[in-house]
Protein backbone atom coordinates (compact mmCIF):
# COMPACT_ATOMS: atom_id res chain seq x y z
CA UNK A 1 0.00 0.00 0.00
CA UNK A 2 1.32 3.53 -1.27
CA UNK A 3 1.52 5.97 1.49
CA UNK A 4 -0.12 9.91 1.01
CA UNK A 5 3.54 11.12 1.73
CA UNK A 6 4.75 9.19 -0.87
CA UNK A 7 2.41 10.48 -3.65
CA UNK A 8 4.17 13.47 -4.84
CA UNK A 9 7.89 12.09 -5.25
CA UNK A 10 6.32 9.57 -7.23
CA UNK A 11 4.54 12.09 -9.16
CA UNK A 12 7.83 14.28 -9.82
CA UNK A 13 9.47 10.38 -11.20
CA UNK A 14 7.04 9.76 -13.30
CA UNK A 15 7.14 12.99 -14.91
CA UNK A 16 10.81 13.10 -15.10
CA UNK A 17 10.44 9.20 -16.83
CA UNK A 18 7.72 10.72 -19.18
CA UNK A 19 7.73 13.84 -20.40
CA UNK A 20 4.20 16.20 -20.90
CA UNK A 21 3.44 15.92 -24.85
CA UNK A 22 4.20 19.15 -26.44
CA UNK A 23 2.32 22.24 -27.27
CA UNK A 24 -0.50 21.46 -29.79
CA UNK A 25 0.16 23.64 -32.63
CA UNK A 26 -2.32 26.53 -33.43
CA UNK A 27 -2.14 30.09 -34.61
CA UNK A 28 0.29 31.39 -32.20
CA UNK A 29 2.45 28.14 -32.03
CA UNK A 30 3.99 26.51 -35.58
CA UNK A 31 3.35 23.14 -36.75
CA UNK A 32 6.03 21.20 -38.34
CA UNK A 33 6.02 19.63 -41.28
CA UNK A 34 9.33 18.30 -41.81
CA UNK A 35 12.20 21.02 -41.78
CA UNK A 36 9.29 24.01 -42.68
CA UNK A 37 6.43 25.03 -40.62
CA UNK A 38 3.20 26.55 -40.84
CA UNK A 39 0.17 27.86 -38.56
CA UNK A 40 -3.34 27.62 -38.54
CA UNK A 41 -6.30 29.54 -36.99
CA UNK A 42 -9.03 27.57 -36.51
CA UNK A 43 -13.50 29.68 -36.93
CA UNK A 44 -14.83 30.37 -33.58
CA UNK A 45 -18.14 28.66 -35.17
CA UNK A 46 -18.58 26.53 -37.56
CA UNK A 47 -19.81 22.74 -38.67
CA UNK A 48 -16.96 20.62 -38.48
CA UNK A 49 -15.29 19.36 -40.61
CA UNK A 50 -14.31 22.84 -41.81
CA UNK A 51 -13.14 23.94 -44.93
CA UNK A 52 -10.15 26.45 -45.52
CA UNK A 53 -7.98 29.51 -46.70
CA UNK A 54 -4.05 28.37 -47.52
CA UNK A 55 -2.96 31.82 -47.48
CA UNK A 56 1.28 32.84 -49.10
CA UNK A 57 2.43 35.54 -47.26
CA UNK A 58 4.06 38.23 -49.90
CA UNK A 59 8.14 38.47 -50.50
CA UNK A 60 10.12 38.62 -46.67
CA UNK A 61 6.93 37.56 -45.26
CA UNK A 62 6.06 35.19 -42.47
CA UNK A 63 3.00 32.69 -41.05
CA UNK A 64 3.49 34.55 -37.83
CA UNK A 65 3.19 37.70 -39.33
CA UNK A 66 -0.19 36.61 -41.40
CA UNK A 67 -1.59 35.29 -38.38
CA UNK A 68 -1.16 39.17 -37.14
CA UNK A 69 -3.52 40.29 -39.28
CA UNK A 70 -6.79 40.17 -37.22
CA UNK A 71 -8.75 41.57 -40.13
CA UNK A 72 -7.85 38.73 -41.98
CA UNK A 73 -8.53 36.11 -39.26
CA UNK A 74 -11.87 37.62 -38.45
CA UNK A 75 -13.18 37.57 -41.67
CA UNK A 76 -11.71 34.13 -42.48
CA UNK A 77 -13.64 33.09 -39.18
CA UNK A 78 -16.66 34.38 -39.67
CA UNK A 79 -16.64 32.83 -42.96
CA UNK A 80 -16.62 29.96 -40.81
CA UNK A 81 -13.21 29.06 -42.64
CA UNK A 82 -9.68 28.00 -40.69
CA UNK A 83 -7.02 30.26 -42.00
CA UNK A 84 -3.81 28.56 -43.03
CA UNK A 85 -0.50 30.35 -43.13
CA UNK A 86 1.89 28.82 -44.97
CA UNK A 87 5.55 30.30 -44.98
CA UNK A 88 8.70 30.35 -47.65
CA UNK A 89 11.77 29.04 -46.63
CA UNK A 90 14.04 32.83 -45.42
CA UNK A 91 10.16 34.29 -46.56
CA UNK A 92 10.56 34.04 -50.34
CA UNK A 93 9.15 31.12 -53.12
CA UNK A 94 10.69 29.07 -54.85
CA UNK A 95 9.66 29.25 -58.34
CA UNK A 96 9.79 28.85 -61.95
CA UNK A 97 11.58 32.05 -63.65
CA UNK A 98 12.29 34.19 -60.20
CA UNK A 99 15.05 35.96 -59.93
CA UNK A 100 16.81 33.70 -57.97
CA UNK A 101 15.04 30.27 -58.78
CA UNK A 102 15.46 30.75 -62.92
CA UNK A 103 15.95 27.00 -63.25
CA UNK A 104 13.76 25.94 -60.50
CA UNK A 105 10.28 23.56 -61.45
CA UNK A 106 8.77 24.80 -58.22
CA UNK A 107 8.90 21.12 -57.19
CA UNK A 108 10.03 21.69 -53.74
CA UNK A 109 7.33 24.33 -52.79
CA UNK A 110 4.59 22.07 -54.49
CA UNK A 111 5.76 19.12 -51.92
CA UNK A 112 5.19 21.53 -49.30
CA UNK A 113 2.14 22.41 -49.93
CA UNK A 114 1.40 18.85 -50.32
CA UNK A 115 1.97 18.03 -46.70
CA UNK A 116 0.57 20.83 -45.38
CA UNK A 117 -2.38 19.68 -46.54
CA UNK A 118 -2.01 16.45 -45.49
CA UNK A 119 -0.78 17.51 -42.11
CA UNK A 120 -3.47 19.67 -41.22
CA UNK A 121 -6.08 17.29 -42.21
CA UNK A 122 -4.69 14.56 -39.95
CA UNK A 123 -4.48 17.27 -37.04
CA UNK A 124 -7.70 19.16 -37.69
CA UNK A 125 -11.52 18.51 -38.44
CA UNK A 126 -10.83 19.93 -42.03
CA UNK A 127 -12.53 19.00 -45.28
CA UNK A 128 -9.91 18.61 -47.91
CA UNK A 129 -12.31 19.34 -50.48
CA UNK A 130 -13.27 22.73 -49.17
CA UNK A 131 -9.04 24.22 -49.32
CA UNK A 132 -8.98 27.46 -50.95
CA UNK A 133 -5.37 28.89 -52.28
CA UNK A 134 -4.88 32.55 -51.70
CA UNK A 135 -2.38 35.10 -50.97
CA UNK A 136 -0.51 38.71 -51.97
CA UNK A 137 2.13 40.15 -54.56
CA UNK A 138 5.04 37.41 -54.36
CA UNK A 139 2.43 35.04 -52.80
CA UNK A 140 -0.17 35.43 -55.12
CA UNK A 141 2.54 34.22 -57.56
CA UNK A 142 2.81 31.11 -55.83
CA UNK A 143 -1.12 30.57 -56.11
CA UNK A 144 -1.21 31.11 -59.71
CA UNK A 145 1.35 28.18 -59.89
CA UNK A 146 -0.56 25.88 -57.94
CA UNK A 147 -3.48 26.89 -60.10
CA UNK A 148 -1.32 25.64 -62.75
CA UNK A 149 0.44 22.51 -61.37
CA UNK A 150 -2.28 21.73 -58.26
CA UNK A 151 -5.72 22.38 -59.53
CA UNK A 152 -7.14 18.81 -57.68
CA UNK A 153 -6.07 19.83 -54.44
CA UNK A 154 -8.26 22.83 -54.22
CA UNK A 155 -11.56 24.26 -54.24
CA UNK A 156 -10.60 27.94 -55.99
CA UNK A 157 -7.83 30.50 -56.04
CA UNK A 158 -7.80 33.89 -55.10
CA UNK A 159 -4.45 35.30 -55.90
CA UNK A 160 -3.77 39.64 -55.31
CA UNK A 161 -1.44 41.52 -57.24
CA UNK A 162 0.73 38.76 -59.02
CA UNK A 163 0.76 36.58 -61.29
CA UNK A 164 3.67 33.47 -62.83
CA UNK A 165 7.26 35.21 -63.08
CA UNK A 166 8.16 35.94 -66.62
CA UNK A 167 5.71 34.00 -69.05
CA UNK A 168 2.91 31.40 -68.46
CA UNK A 169 3.66 27.73 -68.48
CA UNK A 170 3.39 25.91 -71.62
CA UNK A 171 0.29 23.91 -70.19
CA UNK A 172 -1.24 23.28 -67.03
CA UNK A 173 -2.50 20.15 -64.85
CA UNK A 174 -6.30 19.19 -65.02
CA UNK A 175 -9.24 19.66 -63.74
CA UNK A 176 -9.38 23.77 -64.70
CA UNK A 177 -10.31 25.38 -61.59
CA UNK A 178 -12.32 28.98 -60.56
CA UNK A 179 -9.62 32.04 -60.23
CA UNK A 180 -10.50 34.93 -58.85
CA UNK A 181 -7.40 37.55 -59.35
CA UNK A 182 -8.13 41.02 -57.59
CA UNK A 183 -5.42 43.83 -58.80
CA UNK A 184 -4.80 47.58 -58.11
CA UNK A 185 -4.76 49.77 -61.31
CA UNK A 186 -2.20 52.00 -59.81
CA UNK A 187 0.26 48.97 -58.53
CA UNK A 188 4.12 50.16 -58.68
CA UNK A 189 5.61 47.10 -56.99
CA UNK A 190 4.11 44.15 -59.18
CA UNK A 191 2.55 46.66 -61.74
CA UNK A 192 -0.03 45.17 -64.12
CA UNK A 193 2.51 44.08 -66.87
CA UNK A 194 5.24 43.75 -64.58
CA UNK A 195 8.62 45.18 -64.31
CA UNK A 196 12.08 43.81 -64.57
CA UNK A 197 13.63 42.65 -61.85
CA UNK A 198 17.15 41.07 -62.28
CA UNK A 199 17.68 38.89 -65.01
CA UNK A 200 13.90 37.90 -65.21
CA UNK A 201 10.42 39.67 -64.63
CA UNK A 202 7.18 39.89 -63.15
CA UNK A 203 4.33 38.83 -65.58
CA UNK A 204 1.40 39.86 -67.45
CA UNK A 205 -1.73 39.53 -65.65
CA UNK A 206 -3.52 40.35 -69.06
CA UNK A 207 -1.62 37.36 -70.32
CA UNK A 208 -1.90 35.40 -67.88
CA UNK A 209 -5.89 35.57 -67.78
CA UNK A 210 -5.45 35.21 -71.28
CA UNK A 211 -3.71 31.89 -71.13
CA UNK A 212 -6.17 30.53 -68.59
CA UNK A 213 -9.14 31.29 -70.89
CA UNK A 214 -7.78 29.39 -73.38
CA UNK A 215 -6.85 26.61 -71.44
CA UNK A 216 -10.22 26.35 -69.48
CA UNK A 217 -12.00 27.17 -72.51
CA UNK A 218 -13.73 29.90 -70.54
CA UNK A 219 -16.68 32.13 -72.45
CA UNK A 220 -15.95 35.97 -73.52
CA UNK A 221 -16.12 38.07 -70.54
CA UNK A 222 -18.94 40.26 -68.87
CA UNK A 223 -18.19 43.06 -67.43
CA UNK A 224 -19.61 43.65 -64.01
CA UNK A 225 -18.93 46.36 -61.29
CA UNK A 226 -18.59 45.25 -57.58
CA UNK A 227 -18.16 48.20 -55.25
CA UNK A 228 -15.41 49.74 -56.08
CA UNK A 229 -14.21 47.40 -58.14
CA UNK A 230 -14.78 46.96 -61.86
CA UNK A 231 -14.71 43.45 -62.82
CA UNK A 232 -14.61 41.45 -66.28
CA UNK A 233 -15.85 37.49 -65.39
CA UNK A 234 -15.92 34.39 -67.55
CA UNK A 235 -17.82 30.82 -66.87
CA UNK A 236 -17.04 27.56 -68.55
CA UNK A 237 -19.48 24.63 -69.27
CA UNK A 238 -17.96 22.95 -66.16
CA UNK A 239 -19.19 25.73 -64.46
CA UNK A 240 -15.78 26.99 -63.37
CA UNK A 241 -15.24 30.96 -63.18
CA UNK A 242 -11.81 33.29 -64.18
CA UNK A 243 -12.63 36.44 -62.62
CA UNK A 244 -10.29 39.72 -63.00
CA UNK A 245 -11.30 42.59 -60.57
CA UNK A 246 -9.26 45.83 -60.67
CA UNK A 247 -9.73 48.28 -57.63
CA UNK A 248 -8.03 52.27 -57.65
CA UNK A 249 -5.69 52.27 -55.85
CA UNK A 250 -1.50 50.69 -55.31
CA UNK A 251 0.19 47.27 -54.15
CA UNK A 252 -2.37 46.37 -51.69
CA UNK A 253 -5.19 43.73 -50.96
CA UNK A 254 -8.29 44.54 -48.72
CA UNK A 255 -10.11 41.35 -46.71
CA UNK A 256 -13.83 42.68 -48.44
CA UNK A 257 -12.36 41.78 -51.63
CA UNK A 258 -10.94 38.04 -50.48
CA UNK A 259 -14.71 37.75 -48.66
CA UNK A 260 -16.13 38.72 -52.51
CA UNK A 261 -14.11 35.91 -53.71
CA UNK A 262 -15.29 33.58 -50.98
CA UNK A 263 -18.74 34.13 -51.36
CA UNK A 264 -18.09 33.74 -55.39
CA UNK A 265 -16.62 30.23 -54.70
CA UNK A 266 -19.85 29.34 -51.94
CA UNK A 267 -22.32 30.71 -54.59
CA UNK A 268 -20.95 28.39 -57.19
CA UNK A 269 -20.75 25.70 -55.11
CA UNK A 270 -17.33 25.23 -54.52
CA UNK A 271 -16.58 25.84 -51.01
Amino acid sequence: MIRFRYLPAIFLLLFSIWPLPAAACGAETDCSVGDRIYRIALPESGAAPVGAVIWAHGYRGTAAGVMGNGSLRKMISDAGLALIAVQGVDGTWDLPNGPRTADSTGAAEFAYFDAVILDATKRFALDPKRIVASGFSAGAMMVWNLACSHPERFAGFIPFSGTFWLRPPQTCALPVSSIFHFHGDRDTTVPLTGREIGATKQGDVAEALAFYGRFGDFGPATRKQRGDLTCDSRANAQGNILEFCLFKGGHSFRTEHLRLGLEALRTAGHI
